[in-house]
Formats: structure tokens, C-alpha cells, sequence
């Protein structure tokens, strides 16, 4: 099992499938799927290609969902080995897209494979949703996709999402939802002017230093028994003209909220707004919402999960709501229970992104238990 894994996460890991491009990756699943007695629809969006496969008309509806896309490289002289060679070195598979998240899809796929021939007429159904915009806007991948599934009546009971949840062992760690996103660009208005005559400007920069300070010491919840408190942070600030003996007439921040429950968007956005007022500034921000959060409560899926994991590894998992956002926020609300269980997240995004050879042979256990369960 851990071979088929293996290869199949090798030849993933070939196609340089940098967000929104797939360059074959679903082609490649799509022919092991259709083997399989999937019937397999291809949705296109845009640039984006995503491909919805299914066998089985009745319920529960279990989906194993992921993303095909990864993040660029960057420079191939700074990985030992190039991103997109797929190289075996030292017990691990390394690639761009190992950790995060085609292993985990190769697992997947030869789970899925293993528990169809064992119960070749299992009660129920069996789907990938598959997306290659996961790591860019995400407006052409799984939430179009979930749209149009909704539209024609098909609802999701429990879904897997391959995101690499572990943390220092495979099945450590699993997410059951995940914190919100809230961006916000800050432009603060001042006066343009000479450095010699300060009298005559209004500088920005000046004038959102305490704000700054403020809003980055702030606490802005508690957090709740679920999620930890509402994090803020700084991502960009930018201004000046250019020349060393201008005071700029406009200064502009980035900036994100992760928060969990335990406020909303309309508090954060408020409070945010009392501060800024309060120090005297003239100012306007434009406000972008990435994500609800969303929470997975106890139910069939996390405890078929939480006991595959035991069976295969003898860990006991933590349930976790940490990290960024997922394609689960597009999923969760249709009210399907969502559980992310990958590889370990460590190398996520690096380079050298990495995943042990024998963590393929256990997740890929593990999502073939967590099938035996569902639809047990």
C-alpha cells in the first residue's frame, strides 16, 4: 500500500501545478477514478479546472476533498533537490505540494481503492472534490463548485479535507474548523510638505505610529473553549514619495484578523474604528472578509476519525481549530460535518517541502478505517 501511495504522490508531485494551472494532475486522478466506477464531471471556471467525481446514489455522501494547486517554489537553486522532481532522500519524499497536499491525495485515492475492493457494494456514496485554486483567490475552486452541487441537490453528509493537519506525528492532530479571516487596507490622510517646514504638513506616519501600538497590543477576545483569542497583525505598511526630504501625504497599512467566535465582524471592525478616532485621524479602511469561521461539532465523522486514528497509530488525537483558512470554510456551512486530516504541517510552503515515506503508509490506512467506519 505504502508503493502505490508512493508513486502516485510521485507523479503529482511531477506536475509543476502552480495556482490556478493543473498541468495534469487531474487527468491523472481522473483516469485511476473512472477505473474505480466513478462517474467523473470536470468543472471549469475561469482559469480554474476542479473536477467533481462520485460513484453511488444514496446516502451518506462521504467526500474527500483537496486541492491540486500549489504555491510557487521560488528560486529552484535555493531546494536541494529541484521542487518538481519528486526526489527520495533520507526515508522522505520531497517536492513542492508533498506536505501540502498531493500526499495526502495519493493517500486518498489508494484508500479509496483498498475499501472499494473489499466492499465493492458499500451503502452509500463516495466523491472527490478536487480544485486548482485553493491557494490563490479561491472564488473559481471549491466554493463554485459546492455552489453548483447545492443548486442540483446534492448534499454532503462528512467530508475529509487532506489540508496537513499533524503536527508531530501523522494523526496527532486533526482540524475541526478553522478561525476567520478579516483583511483590512488602512489609508491615513495627511499633508503633503518640506521636512524644513513640518508646521505646514501633516505627517502620516507620525500620526499612526500610537495607533499602531495600540491595535497591536489590543486583546481582542478571549478566545472560547473551541478557538484561541482573535490574533491582529501588521502584514504591510507603505508611504513617501521616494525622496528623502518630502513628508508624504498619505500612508497605507495591510492588515488581518484571525478571530474566532468569540467576535464578529461588525466588533472588530467597530473597535478598530474607536481607536483610530480616538487618536484623531483622518482615515478611511477598506474592509475584505476571507473567511467565517467555522467549527465541526462531536459527531460520526470525528469519532470515526478519532478511532481510526487510535486503531492504526495508538495516538490519541487533539482536536484543533488553529492555522489558516481552508476550502472546509466553503464546505461547513452547507452543514456537512468537516474534519482536515493530512500529513504534518512543518514544511508546508518551504522549500524542501518534505513528507515521510512511512506517514503515506499510515495516513493511507487511516483514510481507509475512516471509510470502513462511515459506512459500517
Amino acid at each position: 500500500m505504502t508503493n502505490d501511495t508512493l508513486t502516485l504522490a510521485q507523479q503529482l508531485l511531477s506536475c509543476p501545478s502552480v495556482t490556478p494551472h493543473d498541468q495534469g494532475c487531474q487527468s491523472l486522478l481522473r483516469e485511476r477514478l473512472v477505473s474505480l466506477g466513478f462517474t467523473c464531471e470536470t468543472m471549469r471556471f475561469g482559469v480554474v479546472d476542479n473536477l467533481w467525481a462520485r460513484r453511488g446514489t444514496k446516502t451518506p455522501l462521504v467526500v474527500f476533498a483537496g486541492h491540486t494547486d500549489v504555491v510557487p517554489p521560488g528560486p529552484a537553486s535555493d531546494w536541494t533537490s529541484p521542487p518538481f522532481q519528486a526526489v527520495i532522500r533520507d526515508g522522505h519524499l520531497y517536492g513542492r505540494g508533498a506536505s501540502d497536499m498531493k500526499a495526502a491525495i495519493a493517500a486518498m485515492i489508494v484508500a479509496s481503492e483498498r475499501f472499494l475492493k473489499k466492499n465493492p457494494h458499500f451503502q452509500g456514496s463516495l466523491a472527490f472534490l478536487l480544485t486548482s485554486d485553493e491557494e490563490g483567490p479561491a472564488i473559481d475552486g471549491t466554493k463554485k463548485v459546492i455552489e453548483t452541487l447545492l443548486q442540483r441537490g446534492e448534499k454532503i453528509d462528512y467530508c475529509l479535507v487532506g489540508e496537513p493537519s499533524s503536527d508531530k506525528q501523522v494523526g496527532d492532530q486533526i482540524r475541526v474548523g478553522r478561525r476567520g479571516s478579516l483583511h483590512g487596507k488602512l489609508t491615513v490622510h495627511g499633508k503633503q510638505g518640506h521636512v524644513a517646514h513640518p508646521h505646514l504638513a501633516i505627517n502620516p506616519i507620525h500620526k499612526i505610529a500610537p495607533a499602531l501600538h495600540e491595535l497591536a497590543q489590543t486583546r481582542w477576545d478571549q478566545g472560547n473553549e473551541f478557538y484561541p483569542p482573535t490574533t491582529f497583525q501588521i502584514t504591510n505598511i507603505h508611504s513617501g514619495t521616494g525622496a528623502a526630504n518630502v513628508i508624504p501625504g498619505h500612508l497605507d497599512v495591510l492588515f488581518n484578523f484571525r478571530f474566532s467566535t468569540a467576535s464578529t465582524v461588525k466588533q472588530l471592525q467597530e473597535r478598530t474604528d474607536v481607536i483610530l478616532n480616538n487618536l484623531g485621524m483622518t482615515y478611511q479602511i477598506d474592509w475584505n472578509l476571507g473567511a467565517e469561521p467555522f467549527l465541526t461539532k462531536k459527531g460520526k465523522l470525528i469519532i470515526a476519525t478519532q478511532q481510526a486514528i487510535k486503531e492504526i497509530t495508538q495516538r490519541d488525537t487533539k482536536l484543533s481549530t488553529g492555522g489558516g483558512t481552508s476550502d472546509g470554510r466553503f464546505i461547513a456551512p452547507t452543514g456537512a460535518e468537516v474534519v482536515e486530516l493530512g500529513v504534518l504541517n512543518a514544511t508546508a510552503h518551504h522549500v524542501d517541502e518534505c513528507v515521510g515515506i512511512e506517514d503515506l503508509g499510515l495516513l493511507t490506512k487511516i483514510y481507509e478505517c475512516i471509510l470502513n467506519k462511515l459506512f459500517g
